[in-house]
């Protein structure tokens, strides 16, 4: 009778083991562990790249920023019609955000942090983050302190007043996006 009560106990810890335990392992595996660094692989666009971790390619899409548009999508559409420029302008400044985005962190190992307020991945099943280059630069807040993105105000997260300080800056400083582009008028406020 022990021995079949063993078993079944065996049993049962394997079994909430498997059916629990073991996804949720594999969930903090996805999300990457903020003592890790991780590959830059590819950079879609200025908010977006792509990382391996556990032999996986993720996205991740940075929290708290957000950068125009580069290519044709409902987005760029939200963003035509907010700014009141042309498609055509938009993709323009998303390809400079884009292009600094590369520079600042292309091929490069970075940190991913996740943000206690907030969700682990989007809509879309991208990571959101906070990303972190090895020497400590907080990428975020650079891209956005460089004039390529704004401070992203849909979503509440820990950051936010730091990022936005950091928009005013540059907007202040004609700096990135905001100042003199080669072929373009100063744009001034977008919104």
């Amino acid at each position: 009778m022990k021995t079949l009560i063993t078993l079944v106990t065996l049993a049962l810890i394997a079994y909430f083991g498997w059916k629990y335990a073991l996804p949720r392992l594999e969930q903090k595996d996805n999300r990457g562990d903020d003592s890790a660094l991780y590959k830059v692989t590819k950079v879609f666009d200025g908010d977006t790249f792509e990382v391996e971790i556990s032999g996986k390619k993720e996205k991740v899409r940075m929290l708290g920023i957000d950068t125009p548009e580069k290519y044709d999508s409902e987005k760029l559409d939200r963003d035509t019609e907010r700014t009141k420029r042309d498609k055509e302008t938009i993709r323009k400044l998303g390809s400079l955000s884009s292009d600094y985005t590369v520079r600042l962190i292309g091929g490069k190992k970075v940190k991913l942090i996740l943000d206690a307020k907030g969700d682990q991945n989007d809509k879309y099943g991208r990571l959101l983050r906070y990303v972190y280059l090895e020497d400590g630069t907080f990428v975020n807040k650079k891209i956005v302190e460089e004039g390529y993105a704004t401070a992203f105000r849909k979503f509440k997260v820990s950051k936010e007043k730091e990022l936005i300080e950091a928009e005013k800056n540059a907007r202040e400083n004609k700096r990135g996006l905001w100042g003199e582009i080669e072929g373009m008028k100063y744009l001034g406020s977008p919104e």
